[in-house]
């Protein structure tokens, strides 16, 4: 081999060996930010502590031991709440006794109008098992933000106002992580068969 043979298979040799280390580093680097066996915790949900139509405190370690549901409104919404509490109670209705190992939550966006004695009339029209969560001000929005909830109050005509807000249904697992929005646009058996999956 000719000196000058010899030091392009030292160049190449060593040019491999560079890009071997390189895609072996990318690989290190890009499985610890990506690896689907450790996720990291859930952006969506959190500490929270507010009071339910019955005066009782509910935190998010009340929560634990059952998956639950969480939707965001106001006893004042005209459409979108009363039918999303409405499908929630036909679900729970589909789940028979397996009801009572499953949460509901309906947290008002509207708690200077919405108190534990307001929520305990409004919902007295749905599913008993559903229970309403207010507060004061500060504790609503901090539990708004951890949930990734946008609220907005719209003044109307005279003094009155309406609230836009997120109309999502959050389900929750056991241990009150996130696991994906819940569709009630579905059949209520077929959404109580897929809620069961968490039990």
């Amino acid at each position: 081999m000719t000196a000058r043979n010899a030091r392009v298979l030292l160049v190449l040799t060593a040019f491999v060996a560079g890009l071997v280390l390189f895609m072996g580093a990318a690989f290190l680097v890009s499985g610890r930010s990506q690896s689907p066996t450790a996720p990291g915790p859930s952006a969506i949900g959190g500490p929270f502590k507010l009071t339910d139509q019955d005066g009782k405190t509910v935190t998010d370690e009340t929560m634990k031991g059952k998956p639950f549901l969480v939707f965001f409104g106001f006893t004042h919404c005209p459409d979108i709440c009363p039918t999303a509490l409405f499908e929630v109670s036909e679900v729970l209705g589909k789940l028979g006794p397996d009801a009572d190992r499953v949460g509901a939550l309906f947290v008002t966006v509207d708690p200077e109008r919405d108190t534990p004695a307001k929520l305990k009339e409004y919902l007295s029209s749905f599913d008993p098992r559903l229970r309403g969560l207010t507060g004061d001000e500060a504790a609503v929005t901090a539990m708004t933000r951890a949930y990734r909830v946008y609220f907005k109050k719209v003044p109307l005509e005279g003094k009155d106002y309406t609230m836009d807000h997120t109309a999502l249904i959050y389900l929750m697992d056991k241990q009150g992580r996130f696991v994906a929005p819940f569709s009630l646009k579905r059949p209520p058996e077929q959404a109580a068969a897929d809620l069961k999956k968490y039990l």
